[in-house]
């Protein structure tokens, strides 16, 4: 029998429900259970896909070809549970297939409205490829007193009459603001913002506190008598110093327990050990390097969380901090990157998309494989590497992507086919933005003795993909020849997914995303050994 916990978030946004609901996530996991974890979010567009990295942060992209909200990737990093396309729903999705049903007649000419259609259609997505899971987690993206939430917040009222209590807990993330000239915590919000849950019928079971001191505990006792819950599910959500004490001090604070309590089970307190190691290998590091991250979306740092996040794993596997220095790329069309990048021990170049910026990060690679820095380039970041390589090395004339527009050499550029196992996908050139990109987990072929089959230590691997345009198989044996080795490709050979300078101290370019697949108590190899790279890098500077 699955439980359903719903998270909702209220007074201000970005509170922190997605770390939040991992957390506890796994918390539960810790005690035996198994969970799954789930975002619905309330915005028109039916997914992230198409929306800028300034408006929406990164898309988190899973095996099965989602493009999905970041808080899933949260979700994989603390609990390792693989996220699927059915684990994020957004109302653009829900009101698309009401709609394509409505046309179908499936509605036998009833008149379609939110309540009972859209409702149902949520509660459905909700209840659907659930299988042997304790406990489903589902977070309730936006703040509560929008209008674009309602129809979700009903759907879940809806559920607790129909599954009961027993299977159902609402819990309600709030923050709780301190007044300096005051010299006191206000409950007040939290006040106002369950009445606004209270308004939809529904009555938190748990109150999250969001605080950057400690609550009094005359403020929780007012917390609880004013919004009707038990002074025990009162919990305080006090800021940290890293994001993985997070389950730790929910712990304390008697987060799993308030849970097992509510639904009247028990389970093995949780093993903590494994997060007090990540803890304390985040807190007394044995030394630092520093890392260039030369990207395009670099004023708002969500648009590279899960990079940010293996990034730090690779420092956690080699008990080093790793300090990030965010550069726009556009600065080097600009300046000499030599200012920038020489007091850096590793530079990775991101994924992206278009023109804007490709300049400089063609000059950051150029200053990484010349100067002999460790060098990582993700997806755009690898196409780059090849572009540089073209140009100063293998001295071809307007050597460059296509997706720029027409030149003389595309070294990268636009597949319209290839085969995902047997199947023969196909794009087309003109076709929509969304869904159209290769997307997803895909199998890659190591070359033996290569760097990137040491690194992996497996012969074939895989990982997970977000991209339209292709390294040009047309170059690999001019590439070659300037000792540029492609050491992965896609089983067919069709599809270049690594290359890499073996004479460089540190030179990989992977066509794929590694960071969506790393986790704190399982970092990446390509971060691990990028880090690695780095730390010896800080010995000789």
């Amino acid at each position: 029998m699955t439980r359903y916990i719903f998270i909702t978030g209220g007074v201000v946004s970005s509170l922190g429900k997605g770390l939040a609901s991992a957390a506890l996530g796994a918390l539960l996991q810790g005690r035996g259970f198994k969970v799954r974890l789930r975002k619905l979010d309330p915005y028109l567009n039916v997914d992230p896909g198409t929306m800028s990295p300034y408006q929406h942060g990164e898309v988190y992209v899973t095996d099965d070809g989602a493009e999905t909200d970041l808080d899933l990737g949260h979700y994989e990093r603390f609990t390792g549970v693989a996220s699927r396309k059915s684990d994020n729903i957004t109302t653009g999705r829900i009101y698309s297939d009401v709609i394509a049903k409505e046309r179908r007649g499936d509605y036998l000419g009833a008149t379609v409205q939110v309540i009972p259609h859209v409702t149902n259609a949520i509660k459905d997505f909700i209840l659907s490829d659930i299988t042997d899971e304790d406990f489903c987690l589902c977070e309730i993206g936006g703040t509560v007193g929008d209008i674009e939430s309602l129809p979700f917040l009903e759907a879940i009222r809806q559920l607790r009459n129909e599954l009961g209590r027993e299977r159902v807990m609402f819990i309600h993330l709030t923050l709780l603001p301190y007044i300096p000239t005051a010299g006191e915590l206000k409950t007040k919000p939290t006040q106002h913002s369950v009445k606004e849950l209270l308004s939809v019928g529904i009555q938190p079971d748990m109150l999250m506190c969001r605080s950057d001191r400690d609550i009094p505990e005359g403020e929780r006792k007012k917390i609880a008598l004013f919004c009707n819950v038990g002074y025990g599910a009162v919990i305080p959500a006090l800021d940290v110093d890293t994001i993985y004490q997070v389950p730790i001090s929910y712990h304390e604070q008697g987060l799993d327990a308030q849970v097992c309590k509510h639904f009247g089970i028990e389970g093995a307190a949780p093993n903590l050990s494994r997060w007090q190691t990540i803890v304390e290998r985040v807190r007394q590091p044995e030394g630092e390097v520093v890392i260039a991250v030369v990207g395009k979306y670099t004023s708002l740092l969500d648009s590279y969380k899960s990079l940010a996040e293996a990034l730090h794993h690779g420092g956690i596997a080699n008990n080093v901090r790793v300090r990030l220095n965010w550069i726009d790329s556009e600065i080097f069309e600009r300046e000499d990157a030599v200012h920038h990048l020489e007091p850096c021990h590793g530079i990775l170049v991101p994924g992206g998309f278009g023109e804007r910026g490709a300049g400089g990060k063609i000059e950051a690679v150029r200053f990484a494989r010349e100067r002999l820095v460790p060098y990582f380039g993700i997806c755009f970041g690898m196409q780059m590497a090849v572009v540089e390589a073209a140009r100063n090395l293998a001295g071809l004339k307007g050597a460059n992507s296509t997706e720029f527009g027409p030149c003389e050499n595309p070294v990268v550029g636009l597949m319209t086919e290839w085969l995902r196992g047997n199947m023969l996908e196909k794009r087309r050139a003109g076709g929509d933005m969304g869904g159209t990109l290769r997307l997803g987990a895909y199998d890659c072929q190591l070359r033996p003795e290569s760097r990137a089959r040491e690194l992996y230590g497996d012969e074939v691997i895989s990982e997970r993909h977000r991209h339209r345009y292709e390294v040009n198989l047309d170059y690999k044996g001019i590439l070659e020849k300037q000792g540029m080795v492609f050491s992965g490709m896609s089983p067919d050979g069709v599809l270049p997914e690594i290359v890499e300078f073996p004479h460089h101290p540190w030179f990989i370019g992977v066509q794929f995303h590694p960071e969506l697949k790393s986790k704190p108590f399982a970092p990446h190899p390509l971060f691990t050994g990028f880090i690695a790279a780095a730390v010896r890098q800080s010995r000789l500077v």
